[in-house]
């Protein structure tokens, strides 16, 4: 089974508890990291902008990533949520096998 780590931005630490929690409880994601405090420095609309945001790291597996991309989309207040995927290569035994239970 392949397995990725979701990087999802939100607009606050408000939002991204709400998309982690029906992540897990959909089992899109075994498990949903929040992090608040982030600051995001990017291009929209033809000018730089800077705004404060939080982070969700999702533990999901490949064959549910588009389900999951699919329900970010729904939840999420932005237009063009960032929602992208890095494989996890390796890892220990018995949480991927956790992982995979969860999401499976």
């Amino acid at each position: 089974m392949d397995f990725v780590l979701a990087y999802i931005t939100a607009k606050d630490k408000g939002q991204a508890l709400s998309i982690g929690k029906a992540l897990v409880e959909e089992r899109l994601a075994a498990c949903v990291n929040v992090v608040d405090g982030m600051t995001s420095v990017y291009w929209w609309d033809g000018k730089v902008n800077t705004d404060d945001e939080a982070v969700l790291i999702a533990k999901t597996t490949a064959e549910k990533f588009q389900l999951l991309i699919d329900r970010v989309k729904q939840l999420h207040s932005y237009t063009c949520p960032c929602i992208v995927s890095l494989p996890i290569t390796g890892g220990s035994e018995g949480y991927l096998e956790w992982l995979a239970e969860q999401v499976g």
